[in-house]
């Protein structure tokens, strides 16, 4: 942030009863945050909290760790030319190679998920959703699109507001 000084009047300043009075303007590079930044990334933080919230509990009605839920998504919703490979998993989840396997371990066990052999390279483990794991992960899915329908556009909104003030301050 800089500040500028500039005078009230002709001279320095403004001499008003014994005070010599100046103005200042905040320029600001776009790197300085206002209170009012910080109201919008709370705000979207809240919506977004709230939303994962909904999530979470959605998940333990239907018997599963929120992570769970997540990694069946993550497996049914790969972009093309992805492989379904636990490191790809741990990728998209974020999470480390073993804890993913640990994931994967604890589906595959409560009969959501299956590993095969890669048939173009024998090395590879790849998962699949079982009939099961594609049901719970459907259920899931439509709740979290219909909470998405009523929640969403609060969501939204408040991600637009952030984006709208980051353009503002990139085109200062």
């Amino acid at each position: 942030m800089m500040i500028y000084k500039y005078p009230t009047a002709v001279g320095e300043g403004l001499r008003r009863h014994g005070y010599i009075v100046l103005r200042y303007i905040i320029v600001t590079d776009g790197t300085d945050l206002m209170l009012r930044d910080y109201q919008d990334l709370a705000e979207f933080r809240f919506q977004l909290r709230r939303f994962l919230h909904f999530s979470e509990i959605e998940a333990r009605k239907h018997d599963l760790e929120s992570q769970q839920h997540q990694a069946l998504l993550a497996l049914k919703g790969l972009p093309p030319g992805k492989r379904p490979t636990i490191g790809e998993l741990a990728n998209r989840l974020v999470l480390r190679h073993h804890t993913a396997v640990e994931l994967m371990n604890r589906l595959e066990s409560a009969g959501f998920v299956k590993r095969q052999p890669d048939p173009d390279d024998g090395r590879q483990i790849l998962i699949h959703l079982t009939p099961q794991g594609a049901a719970k992960l459907r259920s899931l899915s439509l709740a979290h699109r219909d909470e998405l329908r009523v929640k969403g556009p609060e969501l939204a909104r408040a991600l637009r507001i952030i984006l709208r003030g980051s353009r503002k301050s990139q085109a200062a």
